[in-house]
């Protein structure tokens, strides 16, 4: 492919080089660039600013000597596909995505927390990677470890199937769109199949990181629920993402100590 990094060495969307990141084989990947300094923090209170271009701000932490990125990927998933894979050519091996999403089935309300298990390629990105055939999941491993996080935190939590698509107002008002009995058809299908939510990334982030043998997985912290407002049920806007960077935190501890002690096994 060619190389469109500046010199060879300075990634052009997201402006970092190796020497930057030094070394970090992990990374937290919000979306949103004001998420990127309280995600690092919140893994090492001694983070510090690295570099910002475009949609893509970093921090640089470290736990337990082991170096850790935390990128903001911007909204959608052209933006994540191209962080990503400009995150897997300077080193990272390891992604985990903490965003926000809307619940789809009523039991998934504001303030609850989802770990996909897999995603609705409902998107145009993945597309340019694999066949419509091949499905968006995240790394076991990691979703695992997301799991485990949630269980421990002891907050209600959901793990399932998300949707992705690339029109957030196509699904906040699909009857403006001309498209709109296609929309309506397979949001309806969906929540048959038991799809808990909809956001906007995931299914570029689990195409591009299998097409490039990197591990991901993804956490989402529940805004709102339209169809709970449609059905006249209780509901409630929750907008504070804290117990979803714990989870994001609290596995990504996990695995660099699961990957640790792999080490040492395959060392005896």
């Amino acid at each position: 492919m060619p190389n469109y990094a500046k010199d060879g060495e300075v990634m052009y969307h997201t402006g970092l080089t190796k020497e930057m990141i030094k070394g970090a084989k992990y990374a937290l990947v919000p979306g949103d660039p004001g998420r990127v300094e309280g995600l690092a923090k919140a893994l090492d209170p001694n983070a510090a600013f690295v570099a910002s271009h475009r949609d893509f701000t970093t921090w640089t932490a470290e736990v337990n000597g082991q170096p850790i990125l935390v990128m903001s990927t911007g909204m959608g998933g052209p933006s994540t596909a191209i962080g990503v894979e400009e995150l897997c050519q300077t080193g990272v091996r390891t992604l985990i995505r903490v965003c926000t999403c809307g619940g789809m089935q009523t039991e998934v309300i504001g303030g609850n927390l989802v770990v996909a298990t897999g995603a609705v390629r409902m998107e145009g990105t993945s597309r340019e990677y694999a066949p419509i055939e091949y499905p968006a999941v995240p790394d076991f491993q990691v979703a695992g470890a997301l799991v485990q996080a949630c269980q421990a935190l002891g907050k209600p939590w959901h793990a399932g199937v998300v949707q992705c698509k690339d029109s957030f107002y196509g699904q906040h008002d699909p009857a403006r769109m001309p498209v709109s009995g296609e929309l309506e058809a397979k949001w309806e299908a969906w929540k048959r199949l038991g799809v808990l939510a909809s956001e906007m990334e995931s299914a570029a982030l689990f195409t591009v990181a299998a097409a490039r043998g990197v591990r991901c997985g993804s956490v989402f912290h529940v805004i709102w629920n339209q169809e709970r407002e449609q059905a006249g049920l209780d509901q409630q806007e929750s907008h504070d993402t804290a117990l979803a960077i714990d989870v994001g935190v609290e596995a990504l501890k996990l695995l660099i100590r699961q990957d640790a002690q792999s080490r040492a096994g395959e060392g005896r």
